[in-house]
This record gives C-alpha cells, structure tokens and sequence, in this order.
C-alpha cells in the first residue's frame, strides 16, 4: 500500500491567528475543541456563525486540508458569508473545501455517482415549478380528464409528499396529523406518489427532496462509495442542527460515521420549524446518538441590552429541555421592556404607528425597526394605519394583506354582485369552479353579460325582483361544473337577494362556507392559514353596512398605487414580518403586536403540550430581535363576525414575566 504524504502549507504563508484576542471565552473553547463530537449550543445574539467561522480557520491553521472539511447550512447565503469571512482569516485555497446546503451537497455526490444512485448521467433538476407541471402530468394520466378538474391542486399533492420524504412516513400516515383537510384524498395522493416517482425516472429528473433523499440511499446500499465519502471528510460543521428534519439527520449521521468529527451548532430555543419537518428531538439526542459528545456554550449576547436578555431568559425558564443555557449581556444597560394593553386591534395599530413616527422623528432609521407577529393575517389593521399615516413598509412575508389570492377571491364575489359589469370579478369568481378554465369563463361571460345589464337597469328603476339563481339556471356549463354552477348562483342570490347586496360581513361569510372553502382545501397547503385570513377580513368588514364602501377599501389598501411612501431622503422601510421569518434577523426597535391567547399562542397550539413549547420558543425568537427597545402589545377585546365582540385573555408567555421586568404603558386615545 502506497504511504500517503500530504504537504504542509508554509508558515510564511499562514500568519497565525490571535483567537484568544479575537474570541471570548465561550467562544473559544468551541472553536479550539478537540477531535470528536461536539455540541455548540449558541444563543440567540451571541456570534454563532463568527464562532463557525473561526472554528473552519482553526482547522486550517492546525493543517487540516480544505478538501476534507465539510460545511453544511440552510441557505446558499448563509454558506457564502462564512466561506468569505474564512477566505478573509487564512491565505487558503478554499476550492477543496465543500461548503453548501444539504441539497447543493447531495447534488454534487448524485452528479459523481448517478447510476449507483439508480439515476442516468446528466439528469435534470427540477425546480418547483417544473415539478408541479410533472406531478400534474402524472396525477391526469391516472384520473384522466382536464387540469381545471383536479380536486387537488398539484402543488399541494407535492407539499404532501414532500413532507412525507423529509420525515420518513407515509401518505396514511401524516395526513390526519399534519394535513386532516386531505384526508379525504389519501388514496389519490399516495398513487400519485407511485405515478410521480415514475415520471422522474423515466425523464430522468429530480426534484430537491431526491437530491437529499437519493443521496442518503446511495450512501445506505453502496457502504464502498460511503466510505469514500466517509474518509475524505473528517471533519463536518452543521449550522442550524435545531432545524434538521429526519432525513437531513441522516445525511450528517452516515457522513460523519467514520472520523465522528462532527460540529453541529444550534440553539435548541429556536427551534421552530416543526410544521415543515423540522424534529426538535436530533438536537436533544444529540449526546445519546454521538456518545462522549462534549457541549459548550456559547450565552455572551451582543445584540441586546441587559434589560432585553432578562425579559429573554425569562420567557424560556419553564421551557422542557435538558439543555439549559442563559443569555449574558456584553452592552450596558438600557430601558425595560414595555408591555402596552390596548383595548381593541385598531388601538393596537395606532398605538403601533404613533409610536414608531415618534422613534423615526426622534432618529431612529425606518429600516431599524420591526413589527413582528405569529401570523400574517394579524398585521391587517397595522397595514391600514401605516397606508394612512404614510409609513413605508415592507413585508417579509409576503404581498400585502389585501393583495393576496384568496382575498381578492373572495372579493370578487362581492365586486360582481356589487356591479354585474364587472368582467374580471365574474371570471375570477368562475374560475374557482370545477372544470371552468379560462375559454369556459369567457363563454359565460358573454352568455351573462346582458343579464348584467337587464340588472342594472332593474335597479335603476328601483326594482328588486332580479333572481342570480334563476339567471345562471339557464346557462350551459361543462357537466363537471353543473353542480358548482348551480351553487354559485344560489349564493349569489344568497348575499344579493332580489339583486340587492346584503352587509358585507354577511357576504363573506356566505362566500367562505358555500363556496370557497371547499375550492380552499384542495388548493393551499396552508388552508388553516388562509382560513383564518378569511375570517380576519370578515371582521373587518363588519365595520361597514355598505358594500360599496368595504370594497372601495379593499382596493385602496390593496391597489398597485399603493407604493411606500418613502419619508425620508434614504428611501428605507419599516419591516413587518412572522416570527419565523424574522429569525436570525435583528432591529433596535421591535414590536410584537396580538400577543393573546388564541394568537400568539395560536389557537392550535393551546391543544398540544409539544405545540404550546414551540410557541414559547418562538415567543423567545421574537424578543430576541431587538437591540435597544422592545414593546410587547395585546388587544383585550377581538372583533368578530357576526359574533360580537371577543374578550381576550394576555397571552401566557408574557403572563408568566414577572412585572419588575417590564414597564406598563397606558395608552390612551386612537378610537375610531
């Protein structure tokens, strides 16, 4: 056997690093840890990826090649940043050096073994879009007919399936859990995995779950091609370990299995992505799976005040893990955290809007500061306030509230009752009909056109004894769509009876149960989330008795000429944003508005003990944003359709601080 000789850099070329002058303690110790496994807990603010960063340089240093170091992290971004900085720190040759997401990383090793992997050279990768069009090929060549007459949308068949790859269960399996809205369409579903995997075979395609998932059976079926893989990386870095799924565990499991030189860093209070296959548990097992792991921990803040940190700590002290951890401030004091009642969701986004020209007049930079919430449907007030006040915005998450599908869906039920003239509300709103694609929907547009004006004239002449289910009765239709049609026009008839428009709230509420909550089910994988957007526009619109009025509203707030006005010469924006996409992201100033029972934590969550901890970790993530101020808002009475007004109770996160870490604001004012 040939003896392997590896040359060593020179030490003229390697000015050696002052990590003790350049890391605190904490930070050192990770850094500079021995061989073997080893668990970084990093918290939030305290310099995870400079601690990741100067780790790969001290490989380096300490002669191990770039070629067998391994980088793995969730975003492209995330793996450029680091390997920059590093290219900064050590005059190396980083080219060797594999560094990527998980998916960029099983594409390279499928690219150098494709026909092991059950793959042909060359195959294509299939973005989402190109594998939504393939999933639609294959679940039409299984049912036959139309893709206007699909009962499930393509792409939420992939979300299923997608989900069911990165977890490692079946169709059967997570339907009641994770999608019960489906469970009607299990059998469809899970041949429509079988017919799907063909497809790919036979284009010889992959999407980017058969990049993770193919690489790990390679590694599994062919232990000479693992080892291979095994031998040349010894030494693996993983950021974000909290927010591995199953698969993604497995991967990093079978390619550490040799030199167990594994640096998984992570913060197990931020683990928040359960929803979409994330398993908190890979972080708490991590010592059980890799025995004689050593754990440091890495609590120096530099991101918030004392007073934050204090709040921050708090919150998680009732937090169910076995890895305990405390946030250290390195900056001096500041304020205490404000804690502001408001007695509806209307004052709420007053108070919000007052207070943040107060903070841009005073210095404060728009795009230092963000309004944070649990979900995207509780920032529909706030953006109303901040179109009217002028403030420019920008949302993560997103189109704005009014904007997005389902509600202009909705809307165009109402615009059309509302003025039968108007062409695209009625095409929009057919549409959403079982087999109707764009031909049927202009046919029938010029079928009931002059019914439109037969209308119009019938109110002109202060009439009300026009009928929408007899004018749509009479109207030829696919046979598919029969049924719908029929249905359509009775809740037309339902929320314009006699032709005249009953309230909105009432409109939509027959909108939503008669027809598009069935369109809904099958169409977004995330229903619930839509849903509750629907029934956050109905109480809204509960504000007006006119429809004219509500709609006119909808189209100012959700208009194209809606663009930011920009305040100042910078041109910067506000930020509003979900707490999940707001991590790892940081403002002086921070809102986090609706923080009820019911809202943050969501409703949902308050039925499941796991749930409720992973609210209480996103609490943590949200009030871990903030540099300098931080205000905590909840509204003590809610709007509801149709219901009256909703009591509410403060929500158990901030409940259980105790008071002397915060201040009380009373506000008072800002009623419409």
């Amino acid at each position: 056997m040939a003896r392997e000789y590896v040359i060593r850099p020179s030490a003229t070329q390697m000015p050696r690093i002052a990590f003790a002058d350049e890391l605190n303690p904490q930070q050192l110790a990770a850094v500079t840890c021995p061989p073997g496994p080893a668990l970084v807990l990093a918290g939030a603010g305290s310099g995870k990826t400079r601690t990741l960063t100067y780790r790969v340089a001290y490989l380096l240093e300490n002669g191990v090649q770039p070629g067998n170091i391994l980088l793995l992290t969730f975003t492209n971004k995330a793996a450029r940043e680091m390997l920059e900085r590093v290219a900064g720190l050590v005059p190396h040759d980083l080219s060797e050096l594999w560094g990527g997401t998980f998916h960029s990383i099983g594409n390279r090793i499928l690219r150098r073994y494709p026909q092991e992997a059950g793959y042909q050279q060359g195959f294509t990768v299939m973005d989402r879009e190109d594998a939504d069009e393939l999933l639609q090929g294959a679940i039409l060549e299984m049912r036959g007919g139309k893709v206007s007459e699909l009962p499930v949308k393509p792409s939420v068949v992939g979300e299923v399936l997608s989900y069911c790859v990165n977890v490692g269960r079946s169709v059967p399996e997570v339907l009641p859990e994770r999608f019960p809205h489906l469970e009607e369409w299990e059998e469809m579903i899970r041949l429509a995995g079988e017919q799907y995997r063909k497809r790919k075979i036979a284009a010889n395609a992959l999407d980017f779950d058969d990049l993770l998932s193919g690489t790990v059976r390679l590694l599994e079926e062919h232990p000479q091609i693992a080892e291979i893989f095994q031998s040349r990386f010894q030494f693996v870095l993983v950021d974000e370990y909290q927010d591995t799924n199953p698969l993604q565990s497995r991967f990093i499991d079978l390619l550490s299995a040799k030199h167990r030189n594994l640096m998984a860093v992570g913060d197990d209070a931020q683990a928040i992505y359960s929803w979409r296959g994330a398993d908190y548990r890979n972080i708490l097992s991590f010592g059980q799976r890799y025995p004689g792991a050593q754990i440091y921990k890495v609590e120096v803040n530099y991101r918030s005040t004392p007073e934050i940190l204090e709040l921050a700590n708090s919150a998680i002290d009732g937090m169910q893990t076995p890895l305990r951890k405390e946030l250290v401030a390195a900056r001096t004091s500041g304020e205490l955290p404000k804690i502001i009642p408001a007695q509806t969701g209307g004052q709420q986004a007053r108070f919000v809007v007052s207070r943040l020209l107060e903070l841009n007049d005073s210095g404060t930079r728009w795009s230092e500061m963000a309004v944070l919430y649990r979900a995207h449907f509780h920032s529909m007030e706030l953006q109303m306030e901040l179109t009217r006040a002028g403030v420019p915005f920008q949302i993560t998450s997103g189109l704005r509230f009014f904007e997005q599908a389902h509600v202009k869906d909705v809307g165009a039920f109402l615009k059309f009752v509302v003025n039968p003239s108007d062409e695209v509300a009625f095409k929009r709103m057919v549409r959403l009909l079982p087999g109707i694609g764009d031909r049927s929907a202009q046919g029938l547009w010029k079928a009931v056109e002059p019914l439109g004006r037969e209308l119009v004239q019938e109110r002109q002449s202060g009439g009300s004894g026009f009928s929408f289910s007899q004018a749509f009765e009479g109207q030829k239709v696919p046979a598919r769509s029969a049924a719908a049609w029929r249905q359509l026009g009775h809740t037309l008839e339902e929320i314009a009876p006699g032709g005249v428009p009953v309230s909105p709230v009432h409109m939509l509420r027959s909108v939503r149960e008669a027809v598009y909550d069935d369109f809904a089910r099958t169409k977004f994988p995330d229903y619930d989330v839509r849903r509750e957007d629907l029934n956050t526009l109905a109480s809204f619109a509960s504000q007006y008795e006119n429809a004219e009025e509500f709609l006119d509203q909808l189209a100012l707030m959700g208009g194209a000429d809606q663009s930011p006005v920009v305040r100042d010469s910078s041109g910067e924006s506000l930020t509003l944003s979900s707490v999940h996409q707001a991590k790892g992201l940081e403002w002086k100033a921070v809102f986090v508005i609706w923080l009820t029972e019911g809202m943050f934590p969501s409703q949902r969550s308050l039925a499941s003990a796991d749930a409720l901890e992973e609210e209480r970790r996103l609490f943590y993530v949200a009030v871990t944003r903030a540099e300098d101020d931080l205000y905590l808002c909840w509204p003590f009475i809610k709007r509801s359709a149709g219901a009256g007004d909703a009591v509410q109770r403060i929500s158990p996160f901030l409940e259980a601080i105790p008071e002397h870490l915060l201040e009380e604001w009373k506000i008072s004012g800002g009623f419409m």
